[in-house]
């Protein structure tokens, strides 16, 4: 074993919608080791989305343990732990024996659309706006804990005995690294959740970062099973004694986009970054001053240090950035891999006429249109599989300049560049075609998985392995920037084509 000093390091569980991943930080801000493995993405019925929660929390463990091994180290290495998850995301589990009563049901399923449509009623889908920072449709976790609860058998009834608990991912990972079943030191493991993953349930009254009982008793979710709210940056306890990170405290909890943002520097009110995961998220910090949008946007919780206010953002969800690329691969077969989508749309110069919209789970920011469909228009003898790989980046750069329109109408001003991360940035097209698109600089950090990064330093805060957000600020590094080379006419004829295209993705339910 390699003689290491204690608390040289900080871990980073990332736990996000296709797979997880483990990084390990040194001092510099350096991840020097890390490891990922992919989970089953689960489609019972249309519109449904699912995994299993048994086998995220074997895959954490498994990640864990390979990123620890490749350097050679044993949790005394480690000063801290920091957790980030894909965050609407909802399981109920029994907590007495640990089993999910059903599978997780995921952030983009739309299953819930009746429910919503019944919750909103004559005021519509901004009735609870004002209250929660959200609109009322499948997104939030509120109307996935009441569909379990009235689908699965049994369910509501164990849940009115107290007998099941509720937990975004976040809360599921931290009761499990905490004891699950088996507690620590004959303690029951922790059932908590950090503010910003608390803030997309619809159930967090965002002014006093508390359930609100009204409207837990409207969407009939008994109290007990909720998950108690802690700040973001502080204590939540230490991991097990069994294990790989034995005894290692668990620090930083952040929602996905939130530790991104973290992950970029972006501790100031202002700072704005865009993520293309999974699905594509711009969030934009507004400091303590909790502000509500006028153009399509939702408020959250940026993050909070224990002992302080908490800081608030806006937010542009997309629901498919990524995992367009990913249908394409695995339900179309037309790319053996996700990189290789870069190299088939540099076959043809342009679209083609071709527009991809990926409403596969109807539109989200800053549209929310739950009656849209993906569509895939334009289509001629002359196009080919290269224009339908380039119409699927493009459909990424159109689906953010709608949001950061929407949030330059919301502060008032218009932006000079946009930070981004996430796995898809390192495809460089796009990223050309981003800055084509938006008229302004695209800038990439040196490390594009930002999300693992503002665990780690939320984490490394929370231990004091950091002193504070300037000295994390310092570890940061621009790696790439790229600028518009299109016209203005041009960039206006292709995103009025998009807008179009758009147009004939609606009604479709």
């Amino acid at each position: 074993m390699t003689t290491t000093k204690a608390n040289s390091y900080i871990a980073a569980i990332d736990q996000g919608t296709t797979s997880t991943r483990c990084i390990i930080m040194n001092a510099e801000g350096d991840v020097v080791s890390s490891a990922s493995k992919e989970h089953r993405q689960i489609f019972p019925a249309q519109g449904w989305v699912e995994h299993d929660p048994n086998e995220i929390w074997d895959n954490v463990r498994s990640v864990v343990s390979q990123a620890m091994v490749a350097i050679d180290i044993t949790a005394y290495a480690i000063a801290s732990v920091g957790v980030t998850n894909q965050r609407e995301t909802t399981i109920v589990w029994d907590r007495a024996t640990g089993e999910p009563v059903y599978n997780a049901i995921v952030w983009q399923d739309t299953r819930t659309a009746d429910i919503c449509q019944e919750l909103a009623g004559e005021e519509g889908q901004q009735k609870w706006l004002g209250r929660t920072g959200l609109l009322i449709n499948s997104y939030p976790a509120g109307p996935k804990i009441k569909w379990i609860l009235d689908n699965v058998e049994g369910a509501r009834e164990r849940a009115e005995r107290g007998e099941l608990y509720f937990g975004t991912v976040d809360t599921w990972l931290l009761w499990n690294l905490t004891g699950g079943v088996l507690g620590d030191d004959g303690d029951p493991a922790l059932h908590v959740t950090d503010v910003t993953n608390a803030s997309r349930t619809l159930l967090m009254d965002l002014r006093t970062q508390e359930w609100d009982p009204e409207l837990c008793d409207a969407l009939g979710i008994p109290m007990s099973m909720l998950p108690q709210i802690r700040p973001s940056i502080g204590d939540f306890r230490s991991v097990r004694h069994r294990g790989t990170l034995a005894d290692v405290p668990i620090r930083g909890v952040l929602g996905d986009q939130q530790a991104a943002l973290f992950g970029q520097g972006g501790f100031h009110e202002g700072d704005i970054k865009n993520t293309y995961g999974t699905g594509l998220f711009l969030l934009m910090n507004t400091g303590e001053e909790l502000r509500f949008s006028e153009h399509g946007l939702l408020s959250t919780v940026a993050y909070q240090q224990q002992g302080r206010e908490p800081v608030f953002a806006l937010e542009g969800s997309v629901s498919m950035g990524g995992s367009l690329v990913q249908w394409l691969r695995d339900s179309l077969g037309l790319i053996p891999s996700a990189p290789a989508i870069e190299d088939m749309a540099r076959e043809v110069p342009d679209n083609g006429g071709v527009y991809v919209v990926p409403a596969f789970s109807g539109l989200f920011a800053p549209r929310w249109r739950p009656d849209a469909r993906g569509v895939i228009t334009g289509l001629t003898r002359f196009a080919n599989r290269y224009h339908i790989a380039r119409a699927v980046l493009e459909a990424n750069a159109y689906q953010t300049r709608e949001v950061v329109d929407a949030m330059a109408k919301d502060a008032g001003s218009t932006l000079d560049a946009l930070r981004v991360d996430g796995a898809m940035v390192e495809n460089e097209l796009l990223m050309q075609l981003q800055a084509d698109i938006l008229g302004i600089d695209i800038i990439r950090p040196g490390d594009v998985e930002t999300t693992a990064l503002g665990a780690a330093f939320a984490a490394g805060l929370g231990s004091g392995f950091f002193h504070s957000t300037e000295e994390i600020a310092s570890l940061l590094s621009e790696k790439k920037v790229w600028s518009p080379q299109m016209g203005a006419e041009e960039r206006e004829r292709l995103y009025a084509g998009w807008n179009n295209a758009v147009e004939h993705s609606y009604n479709q339910v």
